[in-house]
């Protein structure tokens, strides 16, 4: 498949202006609870929904929670201590800052992130990490998912958070998680995917894009992407409660989504949010 660099260019540079905007106002593009983000109690609120504890939310330094979660890869990726453990598109610090407490003082969590001010906010936050937790086991690099500023076999976990759907390049985001994990590490997604294909209406609106929507891939290009970059034992759990939780909350995005839909159907019958894990031989 002919992959245009122009285009995806001028895609990353979409995304990369929308998640700025987030990390210097704290708000979302469209504000309310969203996978574009939301104000700190939707936030919250939010984590909770997917599965993150109160303890785990109230040790988190101020402003690491955006609110960008789609499920939870730090629970599912079922970290132990001492593992090295890659998030990519690790946004504020969010997920790697519980990663960071899973894996000890012997672990390491790693952040990669392609947008300047999300990359400042997570360092901003480390001072008050290290002091809560006693650990220096977390970092933070600037670099792109489908060229990880990462060297190969040297990853025991890889985690995500509703980012990959992002990438304008999906099967090299998986190609680089081979690469970069170590024989016998794993994956563990939490992604917006699609059921079917969206409308052009929903497909053509910058939020939904940038809300993780519009650039999500179906359920079974996903299961062949994984596969096509030799990972193993891959598992794909739907769970289409996220999004009915974004609907019924009269989300700002979700309600103008609902508007290029087919009458008689909704967001869940288009998207789900998607749990993948898989391993490399």
């Amino acid at each position: 498949m002919k992959i245009d660099l122009l285009a995806n260019d001028k895609l990353r540079q979409t995304i990369r202006e929308g998640y700025g905007t987030i990390a210097q106002t704290d708000t979302s593009c469209c504000s309310g609870v969203s996978c574009c983000g939301s104000n700190a109690a939707d936030s919250e609120r939010l984590a909770k929904h997917v599965g993150y504890s109160a303890e785990e939310l109230a040790a988190l330094p101020e402003g690491a929670n955006l609110g960008l979660s789609c499920g939870n890869p730090t629970a599912l990726a079922s970290l132990q201590p001492g593992e090295v453990v890659l998030d990519l598109g690790a946004g504020a610090g969010f997920d790697v800052f519980i990663a960071g407490r899973k894996v000890g003082p012997t672990g390491r969590a790693i952040g990669v992130d392609m947008t300047p001010e999300m990359l400042a906010k997570a360092r901003q936050n480390l001072p008050a990490y290290c002091e809560r937790s006693g650990y220096s086991n977390v970092e933070f690099r600037l670099g792109e998912i489908e060229h990880l500023p990462v060297a190969d076999n040297s990853v025991d976990v890889i985690i995500s958070n509703c980012v990959i759907n992002l990438s304008p390049d999906k099967q090299q985001v998986w190609k680089e998680m081979a690469r970069v994990l170590k024989p016998g590490g794993r994956v563990a997604i939490s992604d917006l995917a699609l059921l079917r294909p969206l409308p052009a209406g929903v497909k053509d609106m910058v939020e939904a894009l940038v809300g993780c929507v519009a650039g999500a891939a179906l359920v079974e290009d996903t299961g062949r992407m994984v596969r096509e970059a030799g990972l193993t034992d891959i598992r794909l759990n739907s769970k289409k409660h996220y999004v009915d939780v974004m609907t019924d909350s009269e989300d700002p995005l979700y309600r103008k989504i609902v508007d290029h839909l087919e009458p008689g159907t909704g967001p869940g019958d288009y998207i789900t949010s998607l749990e993948v894990t898989a391993v490399k031989r």
